[in-house]
């Protein structure tokens, strides 16, 4: 296990606990900093691994369906029946909404799934999210607070889709001569993404108290129950073991740094707090899920 990335996390938080002002003043960076790793997941994107997974569409289809419509909808179903507030419950809906994060990436390498199949997926929700993700949001919290679906999609866009193109567009152009710069990437996606919560800890440090049991609670159900039934959908579809984990993982793990960015910048930080800890939390459970597995694999 890669234990730099906890290492970010909790570095950062440390500082954002006694040193709360320091970070916050860093607030503006926090779509920029979201822009450079979705450009270096661009500039990842090989055209051989996704033509493996559209030679077999019904992987990808199931796959993408499963993530577009159980997170916003289990956030949905939930916040409703723990009746949370109307902060929260905008905060749920936005971390339901978003696509896969890029760490489901690594987690897949980890569970021995499919690797190009996740990087494939990551790739599909993230591109439909600049629609999709403004579209859940205003369709499922539109009742609760007034929701501006064409500047979520501007959002969206800048953060999330321009900068992707924009990475793929470079890579083609000077191909291997940015070798050296990707293997940097993946340890600057980690850097940024725990700055980020860092940050959001920062601005949120004299509201922790919001923080609440029934908060937590409503998190670990979240990623549980979306790894729960995208696994039996699956199973239930005859899919081979890898493309299972894959889209298990895939569903579960949210890209909660987008997230942080869409409920801090259009709402404000109480609305930021769900996709806060679900950064932190689902990362764990990624790795506890990785675990069973794998023992379940050695007594087969």
């Amino acid at each position: 296990m890669n234990l730099s990335f906890p290492f970010f996390i909790t570095f950062f938080l440390l500082i954002a606990f006694f040193a709360p002002d320091f970070l916050s003043t860093l607030k503006g960076l926090i779509p920029i900093l979201l822009g450079l790793v979705m450009f270096g997941m661009g500039m990842t994107i090989e055209f051989k691994d996704i033509k493996k997974v559209i030679d077999n569409p019904k992987w990808l289809i199931v796959g993408t369906v499963l993530q577009l419509t159980i997170m916003p909808l289990l956030a949905y179903l939930l916040v409703n029946f723990f009746e949370l507030s109307n902060e929260l419950f905008l905060g749920f809906i936005i971390l339901g909404s978003c696509p896969g994060g890029t760490a489901s990436n690594v987690f897949c390498y980890l569970a021995n799934a499919n690797l190009p199949l996740s990087i494939t997926l990551t790739i599909t929700s993230t591109v439909l999210a600049t629609i999709l993700t403004p579209l859940w949001i205003f369709i499922l919290a539109k009742q609760t607070i007034q929701v501006n679906f064409w500047s979520l999609v501007q959002s969206t866009f800048w953060i999330v889709l321009f900068p992707l193109i924009d990475g793929f567009v470079i890579r083609k152009i000077l191909k291997n001569k940015l070798n050296n710069m990707l293997r940097f990437f993946p340890k600057f996606s980690e850097f940024s993404i725990a700055l980020i919560i860092g940050i959001i800890f920062s601005i949120n440090s004299k509201s922790l108290h919001e923080i609440s049991l029934v908060l937590i609670i409503v998190i670990l159900l979240h990623n549980i129950l979306g790894f729960l039934l995208s696994f039996v959908v699956c199973s239930l579809l005859n899919f081979p073991k890898d493309v299972k984990k894959t889209i298990t993982i895939e569903v579960g793990m949210q890209n909660s740094g987008l997230g942080m960015a869409l409920s801090l910048f259009h709402f404000g930080k109480i609305v930021a707090l769900p996709s806060v800890v679900f950064s932190l939390w689902h990362n764990v459970s990624a790795m506890i899920l990785i675990n069973i597995w794998k023992i379940k694999d050695k007594d087969t």
